[in-house]
C-alpha cells in the first residue's frame, strides 16, 4: 500500500468528546502506509467573508487538508444535524480557489451519539459533501452510541466491535483512496 496521510477531524469541541474519542481510535487502528493527523478546531472563528485575512488558526488547518490524502470527519449529532464546529471549517476550506482543498478527495464519516449513533447529521454531511465534490466512502458506517457504556469517561472508545468496525473503515478509506488518486 501506498504511504497516504489521514487527517481526522472532529465535529465536537468538547476535551472529552466521544467523536474526538472515535478519531484517537482510527489513529490506532489504520492499515500499514496510513499516517494519522488530527485538526484542532477549538480556535477557529466563524467564517467571514468580511476578514481580510485568513485567520492564523484557518490557515494551519486547511493546511493540514492540503496536505491530507484524505479526510476521516467524526460527525457529532446537533438537533437532528451536523454539528456548526464541523461545517464551519468545511464552509472555511470551500472558499479556496476552485474548491482546490476539497474537491475530489475522499472522505470517512463517523459519529457517536444518541441511540441512532449521529445517522441524521451523517446524512445531511452527505449532502454537503455532494456540494463540496468530496466523495464519501458508503460503507463501512460507523455509527456508535455515546450513551451506552462504549466509551469511557474521558471520551475514549471500549467498544470492540465499533473498533472493528473503524479499523474496516480505515481500511477501506486506504483503498478507497488509492482508487479516487488513480
Amino acid at each position: 500500500m501506498a504511504n497516504l496521510k489521514f487527517l481526522g477531524i472532529s465535529g465536537s469541541l468538547r476535551r472529552q468528546s466521544c467523536n474526538s474519542g472515535l478519531l484517537r481510535s482510527a489513529a490506532l487502528l489504520l492499515p500499514a502506509g496510513v499516517a494519522f493527523d488530527l485538526a484542532d478546531l477549538s480556535d477557529i472563528p466563524f467564517y467571514n467573508a468580511d476578514l481580510a485575512e485568513r485567520p492564523a488558526s484557518v490557515a494551519r488547518v486547511l493546511g493540514q487538508m492540503g496536505a491530507a490524502d484524505a479526510l476521516v470527519l467524526a460527525c457529532p449529532e446537533y438537533n437532528y444535524s451536523l454539528a456548526p464546529a464541523l461545517k464551519n471549517i468545511l464552509d472555511w476550506a470551500s472558499r479556496e480557489p476552485n474548491n482546490a482543498l476539497l474537491a475530489g478527495k475522499p472522505v470517512a464519516i463517523m459519529g457517536a451519539g444518541g441511540g441512532m449513533g449521529t445517522s441524521r447529521a451523517q446524512y445531511h454531511l452527505r449532502q454537503v459533501c455532494v456540494f463540496l465534490d468530496l466523495h464519501p466512502l458508503n460503507k463501512p458506517e460507523v455509527f456508535a452510541n455515546a450513551f451506552a457504556g462504549g466509551f469511557d469517561a474521558e471520551g475514549t472508545l471500549v467498544d470492540e466491535k465499533i473498533a472493528g468496525l473503524i479499523r474496516q473503515q480505515m481500511e477501506a478509506l486506504a483503498v478507497w483512496a488509492q482508487r479516487i488518486a488513480a
